[in-house]
């Protein structure tokens, strides 16, 4: 047996200790495994191949969706559908700001990362969740206002010794795990003349980090970059959309774009085509997937004179991970007209199509169906609708094209106001899915929700403004009483769907009382676990959907739950914390939630007895002045209110509580208002609107704001009404 000399401290140190090759490799092994201690010295020191054999450490979670498949499924069992019931909070751990959490927490080796609202990242101990470090990459945040969807983040990466981050105000950004100090920093913005944002978590395949950015709506030109993994310079960058068509595309991709846009309107309005959320991997065929979103314009008259099908967008797109050449594509929605996004998560698995194994890509994106498709070629097996759907009556298999129902939603044709199902938030949005191959089951958080999409006469110019969204035609319209948006409310609603994949139906399903329910993870353990809106942590039975353990979670949960180990204790952690699109643009429809923004950590293990934080008791509404404007003043805030405020603060004033409500200001901020808004409040992430208004304009929307809350005083009784389940 081969020897080496290992010096050790002796007495005499005459010598060195003669130590069987093998016996040192045993002690490394163990070294190396055992959590957390090493990884004092190697945190978070992950690879390719560790990941892609993350099922012999099973007590680690090392990617977003703890493997390249993305599946979101576990072999631990400790925790089972035996003995769920016993579990309690083990520790928590408070976040610095109460917004929208959804990250996906990553565990290595004893130590947590995450993140919460505006990028801040957090290295915790995954036993205790004590504090090791914190950085802030300190956000621009007089830029917040060009996020559609609130301050969130929805976790990081990590390899070699780093942990990435994509920054709200568009850095890319890596962290020494060790120290947590910034090792590097890219600007990923192809422009900075308009609004790219990144809200999504990132993904290092083959040494390189991928990243996409957020946009859209405020119109830009989606891409997806590639940067080393260790020094940040860029690798490789695929656009999902073409250019300019007077200059020549970058690539055989962009050449087969062109083909399907019309007219030069979307080179002014960007096109669209953000990839902001999901990715997948497969090793073996080298393959990268990406998901891409929705156009800009939204109406497709305006962005490509109603012709083609707007290639990439609502598409998704297999690429090499090493050069980013395209390889393939699935349009989901050619010529997207509605926001069906196909950025929702991405699930690989091998499943048994027509008596043989099949190697497929799954996926359930706004438009409500669930595809089946082949990964390697991008062929369509299967789609299903999973919710009602009044834009579509069904798949054509022969093209693999949805038909659409011209009369219930291309609301461009007529011009006519069309109520579409789904709507804006999809069947199904980021919140992320989980798949169990002990079932065979997709556990998918579902959405049930319309709204209404009109055409307006005339083609829009590009707002100037950065902060506001351009989207071209008139949608999310609702009433501004109380009773009228509780009906309306009512009909939102949400469930968790355990889907079989092989035949196109569903197992069980569980109802939740509004949509933006949490994404879900999967175990060995034959349990399925979720957040909901309404304020709850909840595990069902994987096969049958009996729930089977419930506790409080203190605010809504939106991001997937996750479980690792620790010195042999199974934990399973949920990032809490509401707040998101829903509770901010349609904050009237998300108070049926009845839950209020507060961000927190909460890791859970069979007979944990932490005591659960809740927030303190809100203020009494303010008594508001009085009302000085005139009819034509108010109605006049009120649509430069719905313009340019919504988005943020809620149609019609109504706040989701994540962000003010403006309907309960002070008296001193009424007397401050025109300086907020020709100001700004940086801390909070509201830009200076004085490049928008004229202090004649702010007076009109201060009336506007003056007289909602008058409505409110009257309403309230009404109100209380919202959070009832």
């Amino acid at each position: 047996m081969t020897q080496i000399g290992l010096a050790v401290p002796t007495a005499s140190r005459s010598a060195p200790l003669r130590v069987p090759l093998k016996t040192l490799f045993v002690v490394l092994a163990l070294t190396l495994n055992a959590a957390p201690g090493w990884a004092q010295d190697m945190p978070a020191n992950v690879d390719g191949k560790r990941i892609i054999a993350a099922d012999q450490e099973p007590g680690n979670w090392m990617s977003t969706g703890r493997t390249y498949d993305e599946q979101r499924y576990s072999p631990l069992k400790k925790i089972s559908d035996q003995n769920v019931g016993q579990l309690g909070l083990a520790w928590s751990y408070k976040l610095d700001l109460d917004r929208g959490v959804e990250a996906t927490p990553i565990v290595v080796d004893g130590v947590m990362y995450t993140t919460g609202p505006f990028s801040v990242v957090y290295a915790l101990d995954a036993r205790d969740g004590k504090l090791i470090w914190k950085y802030d990459p300190k956000s621009d945040r007089n830029r917040a206002g060009e996020a559609c969807c609130d301050a969130v983040n929805r976790g990081v990466a990590v390899w070699k010794g780093k942990v990435y981050v994509g920054v709200l105000d568009g850095r890319l950004e890596a962290i020494d795990a060790k120290t947590g100090q910034r090792a590097w920093s890219v600007d990923t913005r192809a422009d900075h003349t308009r609004s790219y944002t990144i809200t999504g978590a990132p993904r290092v395949v083959n040494g390189k980090v991928v990243i996409g950015n957020g946009g859209a709506e405020f119109g830009v030109r989606g891409y997806v970059t590639a940067y080393d993994a260790e020094t940040g310079k860029q690798a490789w960058r695929f656009f999902t959309v073409p250019g300019d068509p007077k200059l020549p595309p970058e690539d055989k991709a962009m050449a087969i774009a062109a083909k399907t846009w019309h007219g030069d309107a979307y080179v002014a309005q960007g096109g669209g085509g953000t990839a902001w959320d999901s990715f997948a991997f497969d090793p073996d065929l080298n393959l990268l997937y990406i998901g891409v979103g929705n156009g800009s314009l939204w109406d497709p008259k305006w962005r490509s004179q109603a012709k083609g099908d707007n290639l990439f967008l609502s598409s998704i797109v297999a690429v090499n991970a090493d050069t980013g050449e395209y390889a393939w594509h699935y349009q989901t929605t050619p010529g997207d007209a509605w926001d069906y996004t196909a950025t929702q998560h991405m699930i690989l698995a091998d499943l048994p199509i027509d008596g043989k194994p099949r190697k497929v890509l799954m996926q359930a994106p706004k438009n409500g169906f669930f595809y089946v498709i082949d990964r390697a070629t991008g062929e369509l097996l299967s789609a299903k609708g999973i919710v009602p759907q009044s834009w579509t009556k069904g798949m054509d298999m022969k093209t693999g094209r949805p038909i659409v129902d011209d009369e219930n939603a291309a609301y461009w044709k007529d011009g006519k106001r069309k109520l579409v199902t789904p709507a804006f938030w999809g069947a199904h949005d980021w919140q992320p899915m989980s798949y169990n191959p002990n079932t065979g089951l997709v556990y998918i958080p579902a959405h049930i929700m319309s709204a209404y999409y009109e055409h307006i006469p005339e083609a829009p110019k590009r707002n100037p403004f950065k902060s506001m969204y351009q989207l071209g035609l008139r949608t999310g319209m609702m009433p501004e009483d109380a009773d009228g948006l509780l009906e309306m409310a009512k009909g939102w609603s949400g469930k968790l769907i355990a889907w079989d994949p092989v035949k196109q139906q569903p197992a069980w399903e569980v109802p939740y009382v509004t949509i933006f329910n949490g994404g879900t993870l999967s175990t060995a353990g034959n349990l399925v676990f979720e957040g909901s809106a309404d304020g709850r942590v909840i595990a069902y039975a994987a096969d049958t959907g009996k729930k089977l353990w419930e506790q409080p979670a203190a605010s809504g949960v939106m991001a997937a739950p996750i479980t690792y180990s620790v010195d042999g204790e199974q934990y399973v952690t949920f990032m809490a914390g509401w707040g998101g699109a829903f509770s901010t643009f349609a904050g009237a429809l998300s108070l049926r939630a009845g839950v209020r923004p507060f961000s927190q950590v909460l890791t859970y293990k069979l007979g944990g007895t932490a005591k659960l934080n809740e927030p303190a008791p809100l203020a009494d509404t303010p008594k508001p002045p009085p009302l000085t404007g005139d009819t034509a003043a108010v109605d006049a805030g009120g649509k430069l209110y719905d313009g340019y405020c919504s988005q943020c603060h809620g149609i019609h004033a109504v706040s989701g509580g994540v962000l003010p409500d403006l309907r309960k200001l002070t008296p001193e901020k009424h007397q401050m208002f025109l300086g907020i808004l020709f100001g700004g409040r940086v801390p909070d992430g509201m830009p200076s609107f004085a490049d928008a208004f004229t202090p004649a304009q702010v007076e009109q929307i201060h009336q506007y704001l003056i007289k909602r809350a008058h409505d409110l005083q009257q309403e309230g009784g009404v109100w209380k009404t919202f959070s009832a389940k």
